[in-house]
């Protein structure tokens, strides 16, 4: 747990949080300012920064429940749709450095738009520069 950390707090019972879901590792609850009703942040509930910093173990039961989530979600508030997301970093958007997940339900004319709405200009790159890409994160792999 972090000190300083709101979703630590929330998963810790500091200050209250509206919880859906609390497993071994993982807490979700609501989000304090949904995107729309129903807005989910899947959580682990030890402190970790990236999505990239988690247990293996802790893996799992994260990607379970936002698996498990998103159907009963859609089914609370009767959308059709939902986008699930996480903001890896600061760069990404990360405005809490905890990882979490949303699950956000999507309604027709919601105005939220694809994810590729989030980004502006996109880079035009050619089949080398893709295959490069791909090479080097296979190799990353590694």
């Amino acid at each position: 747990m972090s000190t300083d950390c709101i979703f630590c707090a929330i998963v810790a019972g500091d200050i209250p949080g509206r919880i859906v879901y609390e497993g071994e590792t993982i807490t979700a609850f609501l989000d304090a300012n949904p995107l729309a009703p129903g807005h989910v942040l899947v959580v682990p509930s030890d402190h970790t920064e990236r999505l990239n910093d988690l247990a293996n173990d802790t893996v799992s039961e994260f990607y379970e429940t936002v698996h498990d989530l998103v159907p009963a979600t859609e089914k609370a508030v009767d959308a059709p749709a939902t986008t699930v997301a996480v903001n890896n970093g600061d760069a990404a958007g990360q405005e809490v450095p905890h990882v979490h997940c949303h699950v956000v339900p999507r309604f027709a004319n919601d105005d939220g738009g694809p994810i590729h709405a989030v980004f502006g200009d996109r880079p035009d790159l050619s089949d080398a520069e893709l295959d490069d890409v791909a090479d080097n994160i296979r190799d990353a792999r590694s």
